[in-house]
């Protein structure tokens, strides 16, 4: 049995963070960073069960042509992943009112609908990226018993040597996306990536306003990269933790990212929020065909 420190249940009977219940829950969950994109996509559906909102956690579950679907705002960060993942999983595989592990798991598929900035030239703004790959700047998984099972250990000690990584940083990990939901989503209208997640905006992805950086080269390192076919296309925040936590857990996960700046360009988009709305709408037609 968990103890009740490790899980903690509110007097509703809902899980401590999101507030949720495990009837809550739909198989497909879309994570948003944004608590205003939750209300953009709800109101693609046909009906609405409920809305639930705590700090920058809002939930909300509804119908899109005949599917039942969860959307859930996380914040910005790993560390909020961190959170919704294990809450998420709990709802679905602990009993919460003995604590105890449930026999029989239930898998989710779990997309995040972000924005992102381009590492690569030819990565136009309002271009959408599916993140083949994600690697955490972070540290999150490090800190999971396992994590060495399920990341790309290869992958990670190339990028390690090519990029001279300091040692003061948190140690990369290389984490696939589900293959079932890439196959489920690819098409002629997004790009193939690897996605980095930093833990932080400024610093993190190299950007500098009144601090220096230790490695005012790494993104040039980054941009050169590359490794079976594969280049790093984007840094956003989440995608590394979703990714690493829900293949530990037994779920599927998959990022698509709207380009909103170009960084080695330096280009930027002047109005990102039709293109948001023309990903959410791809997405939903994606999951429902």
């Amino acid at each position: 049995m968990i103890g009740s420190s490790e899980l903690i249940i509110n007097k509703d009977g809902s899980i401590f963070h999101l507030h949720l219940k495990p009837e809550h829950i739909a198989d497909y969950v879309l994570l948003v960073g944004d608590p205003a994109r939750v209300e953009l996509i709800a109101s693609h559906f046909s009906n609405i069960e409920f809305k639930i909102e705590n700090r920058e956690f809002v939930s909300t579950t509804g119908t899109y042509k005949n599917t039942r679907i969860t959307i859930i705002s996380t914040g910005i960060g790993t560390d909020n992943i961190d959170i919704v993942l294990n809450e998420l999983d709990a709802l679905v595989n602990i009993d919460l009112e003995t604590k105890e592990v449930k026999e029989k798991k239930r898998s989710l598929n779990i997309i995040r609908i972000g924005t992102s900035g381009a590492l690569q030239k030819d990565l136009p703004v309002n271009s959408f990226v599916l993140s083949r790959k994600a690697i955490g700047f972070d540290g999150l998984l490090n800190f999971y018993a396992d994590r060495k099972i399920i990341s790309d250990l290869d992958f990670e000690q190339n990028f390690t040597v090519h990029t001279d990584w300091n040692p003061q940083l948190a140690k990369p990990y290389v984490v696939n996306s589900s293959d079932h939901l890439y196959q489920l989503m690819k098409g002629e209208s997004f790009h193939d990536g690897v996605t980095i997640s930093a833990p932080g905006f400024y610093g993190p992805q190299g950007r500098v306003l009144r601090l220096e950086i230790a490695d005012p080269c790494l993104n040039e390192k980054i941009e050169r990269f590359s490794y079976n076919d594969f280049r790093i296309t984007n840094y956003e925040m989440e995608c590394s933790a979703i990714y690493g936590l829900s293949a530990l857990l037994g779920h599927d996960a998959l990022t698509v990212c709207l380009i909103i700046a170009n960084r080695t360009t330096k280009q930027a988009s002047e109005n990102y929020h039709p293109h948001m709305e023309k990903l959410v709408r791809l997405v939903l037609d994606k999951l429902t065909t």
